[in-house]
């Protein structure tokens, strides 16, 4: 939720510091640096400090720059706001993967596939929270001429210049903020409870360490699960964020059947995530990374070979929000079975979606300019499922190739 209310409260927040939408790009390369500065530094933390001491930290942090959010009188104080706001969740995620594995190990995929479901419900919610429940009234449609007017701008900007935080003009942006902020602090209560009670932690820490298990190829497993997440978060987030104006573009759908198109994509990611749970409770993680495989081949395939048909387009979406939704968090509880992550390691694998994240959407946004007739989104999104199909393989193998040897020595052992 607190990720997501960032897109529909948008103009809103732009209005609020006299600024328009294009010109407040900033914010979001502010909040992805900070993501990726969090993950890492988190990364470290979570090795040596208490999980729920630090997860509750990062909340307390996160409740407080989202009730700082909507204060912001100027863009470069909200700009900040959104770099800190994006290390304390950067530190978030990542630890939270790493407390599924310290608690359940390679036996919490159903537990993993709940904590990245939790992730697809808020960002469904947070848009209804932003426009339903309480109903900010910026968009960019309502954003008129004098709103863009540099003469307007300036004159609010004098009027606000002596103050960078003061009360918004729209107190529903402030109660949007601030009803996400207090749900983010009584969570953050829970697991400071959690730590004053888990005091015995530290033993079983010692313990688990014991049992903890290293892969012989634990560093070569950890660079291709950094590259195959690099390659299917990039290809999620750019689907995502350019089937719109490809819908509309390349496609001439209208505006509200390109919307829906958008949603059916996360819908059905977000369902898939749901069923997932039930899923990973009979299913290996190995096996649910083939089947999203297929599904995301098929289904690019497709794409890219009826690029001009609404009919494919709809239902090759649908295929493709199922079949990427299960991948992330069955890599991470799959390499788990063979290889103990800790917190660095699992800061290394999320930094890879995080620089997937940023980089693929970034460079498709450069070549559609230089190649408008060609559907570059589907080229990539068809590549990136043929690279992390050919990957999977070659990561199982070597995950799995001291463990043939052992068979084999244990075989020979016999027969002598």
């Amino acid at each position: 939720m607190t990720v997501a209310i960032l897109g529909p409260t948008f103009p809103d927040l732009a209005r609020n510091v006299n600024r328009n939408v294009s010109s407040l790009s900033e914010i979001f390369v502010g909040r992805a640096l900070g993501y990726f500065c969090g993950s890492v530094v988190g990364g470290v933390l979570f090795d040596c400090m208490n999980h729920f001491l630090l997860l509750g930290m990062s909340m307390l942090t996160t409740t407080i720059g989202l009730y700082l959010i909507p204060l912001c009188k100027t863009a470069t104080l909200l700009i900040a706001m959104m770099s800190v706001f994006g290390v304390s969740f950067g530190a978030l995620d990542t630890g939270a993967n790493v407390l599924i594995l310290d608690l359940w190990g390679d036996k919490g995929a159903p537990h993993m596939q709940a904590l990245h479901f939790s992730f697809a419900l808020g960002a469904f919610l947070a848009p209804l929270l932003a426009k339903l429940a309480w109903g900010t009234t910026a968009s960019a449609q309502n954003h008129t001429e004098s709103d863009f007017d540099p003469l307007m701008l300036n004159r609010s900007s004098k009027a606000s210049s002596d103050s960078v935080f003061a009360v918004p003009e729209d107190m529903n942006l402030l109660w949007t903020y601030a009803s996400i902020g207090t749900y983010v602090l009584v969570v953050s209560v829970f697991l400071f409870g959690l730590f004053c009670k888990k005091h015995s932690r530290q033993k079983k820490s010692s313990a688990s360490a014991q049992g903890a298990r290293r892969a012989k190829y634990h560093r070569a497993l950890l660079c291709l699960l950094f590259l195959f997440f690099f390659f299917y978060v990039g290809a999620e987030v750019t689907y995502g964020s350019y089937v719109f104006s490809f819908a509309t573009t390349h496609v001439g759908m209208e505006e509200s059947e390109a919307a829906g198109l958008n949603s059916i994509f996360w819908g059905t990611f977000a369902a898939c995530r749901g069923l997932a749970i039930i899923f990973a409770t009979f299913l290996q993680p190995g096996t649910m990374i083939v089947l999203s495989n297929i599904g995301s081949l098929v289904a690019t395939f497709f794409l890219v070979l009826f690029d001009k048909s609404p009919l494919c387009l709809w239902i090759a979406t649908s295929v493709y929000g199922a079949s990427m939704a299960t991948t992330f968090p069955s890599g991470i509880s799959w390499i788990e079975q063979y290889t103990t992550l800790t917190g660095k390691s699992a800061a290394f694998v999320v930094v890879g979606g995080t620089v997937g994240e940023m980089a693929i959407p970034a460079v498709i946004g450069i070549l559609q300019q230089h190649y408008p007739d060609l559907p570059v989104v589907l080229y990539t999104c068809l590549g990136s499922a043929i690279f992390t199909a050919v990957l999977f393989p070659v990561m199982y193998k070597l995950a799995t190739l001291h463990l043939e040897r052992r068979e084999r020595e244990g075989k020979q052992g016999s027969c002598c």
